[in-house]
């Protein structure tokens, strides 16, 4: 399921990119910089949060996919201009998630102000108390997804699985603002995008087994490796042996068992013996 939904995911935003591209291509000759570009799309979603925190709901669910696909332009004019930095991304990546905060924000600034709000469908009293709540989950969810792919990464592992990555959050916060089911919305981001984090960890201590697993089998076999050759050269030594003659071997007595007999007599002591 991880696999399929990832697929999917990677399709739709590999052709948007490719439609992005094409609109930026004509504007890619004013120079304007992709830094510039993401600071302005910062702006846009500050303005969606105005507008969601003054209730003008559906007109903030379009800036929200409005600000969601200017979110690719500072990428796509990095590609087309071919000046693509790692300073580029690192802003890119850490505006994105100011920019995902401030929109939640706004929400949640409706909400305190709107102390009786109360969907018909939602089945359970104090709307407001809930919708706070999803608010909250929604954005230690949202920091979550991407602070795990970004610390995968650091490690050397690729982490981009995942139900909720930020295209599908944008269109389902998009899609509560204008229906005025942002309650419902809010739920599905607050539990989606933490499963999604949940899921990238166990992606994550599933590779990290993997390695230990190879790891641990590649230090056995060059522990054999070295057993076999230590074997080999042993093998190859001279050998020594101590023989004793067959008289020894008969009586079982050696050079060294063998004691001095005095010959001297007494009387005679000091001349033959």
């Amino acid at each position: 399921m991880w696999y399929n939904s990832d697929m999917f995911s990677e399709r739709i935003q590999r052709r948007a990119r490719q439609l992005v591209a094409r609109i930026l291509r004509p504007m890619a000759q004013f120079g304007i910089s992709p830094n510039l570009l993401t600071c302005i799309g910062l702006l846009l979603s500050a303005v969606t949060a105005l507008v969601i925190a003054q209730g003008v709901l559906r007109v903030g669910g379009l800036l929200v996919l409005f600000a969601g696909v200017f979110d690719m332009f500072d990428g796509a004019m990095a590609r087309v201009r071919n000046v693509a930095t790692t300073f580029g991304a690192f802003l890119d990546s850490t505006l994105d998630r100011y920019s995902e905060s401030i929109i939640l924000f706004g929400y949640l600034f409706y909400a305190l102000q709107h102390p009786g709000l109360q969907d018909p469908l939602w089945p359970a009293p104090h709307e407001q108390f809930w919708m706070i709540a999803f608010i909250y989950m929604a954005v230690v969810g949202s920091l979550m997804v991407s602070y795990t792919k970004a610390r995968a990464e650091g490690l050397g592992i690729e982490c981009k699985t995942g139900l909720l990555a930020r295209p599908e959050r944008v269109i389902l916060l998009a899609i509560g603002l204008l229906t005025n089911t942002g309650i419902w919305a809010l739920a599905l981001l607050a539990v989606l995008s933490n499963i999604t984090a949940v899921q990238r960890i166990y992606v994550v201590w599933r590779n990290t087994q993997k390695q230990q697993q190879l790891s641990s089998e590649r230090n056995q076999a060059q522990t054999y490796q070295q057993d076999q050759r230590t074997s080999n050269s042993n093998r190859h030594l001279p050998t020594t042996t101590t023989t004793t003659s067959t008289s020894e071997r008969a009586t079982g007595a050696t050079d060294s068992d063998v004691q001095p007999v005095p010959t001297g007599v007494p009387p005679l002591e000091g001349g033959a013996q």
